[in-house]
């Protein structure tokens, strides 16, 4: 076999090797760019937040003309040997120089180290990157990319159990990290664990999951037992899927007196990718069962209701300090059957049930991509897609689709701008969910929404042979509505995003799906897909001709015209009766 030549892969400022056996999906740069900008906007809140606090230590301990900046922007002395600067901004130092107060970053499966070493190329404040991976191989390579990229002063490759690697960091407080990216082939749960002890106080998380077929539903009992939630097949399952990642990882950190604070949670391609602060406080921990939720959705209707598990609740007391007191839930929300459509609940959960996405964040993260617009790949995509989440209503979990209404009373579809309008008419807050186009995230009951749907069933009349005794169908068109909607176009029905026209659904590119798991077989996974397609099918139909059962029919063709293109290999009869030929002409 001639010896194997790795690929040279350019994206964004890096350049790597890739050779056969080392994982690399380039249909995931809009992860990377993506990762790249949050970080980079985290640590700038960082620097933020840690200049107020040495703020007021300086206004606690120091005299008002004492002189310092109020910026507190002053370089201080060499520390370890390097330069250290602090300042409140650091967007104008070049990426690539150490700083000992910056971020230390863990990428905890880094395969060829592509994302490590753009870290290191596209970001300033960086301290250490740290590339893990288990593979020999991929380490050998991550050294080589090291090199190419002249990065050897800020990151560094090791070949280490990523769990164990987390779990030796968490015991001792120097080698904390500041973020951890975990980008796993499958699910992340292996390594959540450590990972929560392994990130300092306020530190990030990003943590990236592609099975998606178990927790939308296709695998609930394995979903249980990777994540302990019950996934569900429902139109919102992509939502759904990020609030039982989420409530997963919160689990994982309340074991250690910790709790998550989502920053932003996206459901896009194939996977899904929540960034998280984790922050240590006993107190704030008890919140978290009020923040987990059991999701009922009817299986006729698919209207949706959440169960919490905790309740808190506040009193003032006489100094003005709120007492929060944390008690039992009152159940159940719902009734036994669906009072729309009197079909049974289906249980989904538990799963969070609190924002997945900080709004103010989000906004200073389109600001930021905009600005450094020319600098990645899929600029446009990370503005489309964070426009669109900066307009979700924060506050409403879960969503609707208008076609999965329309179907169950078997009515055409009223469209994007008819039903938001509606909703709107009626008084109600709707928005987009990035997770599906054309759905509808309000804060309107199920019985408002359905109301509409029968306002639209008088409209747009329905065949009376589709409304069957006992079915969903029946009982909802059974009850007249107590809602007069109005469908005319409302003033704020169309999303600001879409006035704008910005790229926010965007279609997939061929062979856009999940790469195979990284193996040692040096043959190109994609030409092997393209010989197995069909290969039992073929077998079955060598099988089939052997046997002779093609030779109890016709040639069709023989039969119409006399002659065939095959001649002696038509795997059909050409033996066809005088009486039963068709007559050329």
């Amino acid at each position: 076999m001639a010896a194997d030549v790795p690929n040279l892969v350019t994206e964004g400022l890096a350049k790597t090797y890739l050779p056969k056996g080392v994982f690399y999906n380039p249909v995931q740069e809009f992860n990377r760019d993506l990762t790249i900008n949050v970080i980079s906007e985290y640590g700038r809140i960082t620097r933020e937040e840690n200049a107020n606090k040495k703020r007021k230590q300086l206004k606690k301990t120091t005299p008002e003309n004492s002189g310092f900046s109020s910026e507190m922007e002053r370089e201080e002395g060499a520390e370890d040997g390097v330069n250290v600067r602090l300042s409140l901004d650091t967007d104008d130092i070049a990426p690539g120089v150490v700083h000992a107060g910056g971020l230390r970053i863990l990428e905890a499966l880094a395969a060829s180290g592509l994302r490590s070493v753009r870290f290191c190329k596209e970001m300033s404040g960086i301290k250490e990157v740290v590339a893990n991976d288990y593979s020999y191989d991929a380490v050998e390579t991550m050294k080589k990319n090291i090199e190419l990229n002249d990065v050897q002063n800020l990151m560094t490759a090791s070949c280490d159990d990523a769990a164990m690697l987390m779990y030796k960091a968490s015991r001792d407080k120097k080698k904390l990290f500041d973020v951890i990216d975990l980008d796993p082939y499958g699910g992340p749960t292996l390594f959540l664990d450590s990972a929560v002890q392994a990130v300092k106080d306020g530190g990030l998380l990003c943590v990236t999951c592609t099975d998606m077929a178990i927790l939308c539903g296709n695998a609930s009992e394995k979903c249980f037992a990777a994540y302990g939630a019950m996934s569900l097949k429902s139109k919102s399952c992509h939502e759904i899927a990020l609030r039982i990642v989420l409530r997963t990882i919160d689990s994982y950190a309340n074991r250690y007196a910790k709790y998550i604070v989502p920053l932003l949670s996206v459901s896009v391609d194939f996977y899904c990718r929540v960034f998280v602060r984790v922050y240590s406080g006993p107190q704030k921990v008890k919140e978290s069962a009020s923040k987990s939720a059991m999701l009922y959705e009817c299986s006729g209707c698919s209207a949706h209701y959440l169960q919490p598990l905790g309740r808190i609740v506040e009193s003032v007391l006489p100094d003005g300090q709120v007492h929060k007191k944390f008690t039992f839930a009152t159940a159940p929300s719902v009734n036994k059957l669906c009072c729309h459509c009197n079909h049974p609940h289906h249980i989904g959960g538990p799963l969070w049930s609190a924002p997945i996405h900080d709004m103010n964040f989000v906004n200073r993260l389109i600001s930021r991509v905009r600005i450094n617009e020319e600098k990645f790949g899929t600029s446009k995509r990370v503005i489309g897609m964070m426009t669109l989440i900066s307009e979700e209503l924060p506050d409403v979990p879960l969503y609707y689709l208008p076609d999965k209404l329309s179907s169950v009373i078997h009515s055409m579809s009223p469209g994007f701008l008819p039903i938001r309008s509606a909703v709107l008419h009626a008084g109600y807050r709707v928005s987009l969910s990035h997770a599906a186009i054309n759905s509808i995230k309000t804060d309107a009951p199920p019985s408002v929404l359905w109301d509409i749907m029968r306002c639209w069933a008088k409209i747009h009349t329905i065949n009376e042979k589709r409304i069957i005794q006992g079915t969903p169908c029946a009982f909802i068109l059974g009850k007249e509505p107590e809602l007069a909607a109005n469908f005319e176009l409302h003033e704020n029905a169309e999303p600001e995003s879409k006035k704008l026209g910005l790229l926010r659904y965007q279609n997939g590119k061929k062979d856009w799906g999940p790469k195979a798991k990284a193996t040692n077989d040096f043959h190109d996974q994609t030409e092997k897909r393209k010989q197995n397609q069909n290969k039992r099918a073929n077998k079955r139909l060598k099988k089939d001709i052997d046997e002779g059962r093609y030779k109890q029919h016709y040639c069709a063709n023989f039969r119409k015209t006399g002659s065939c293109n095959y001649g002696d290999e038509c795997k059909y009869s050409h033996d066809i009766p005088v009486d039963e030929a068709t007559p050329t002409t």
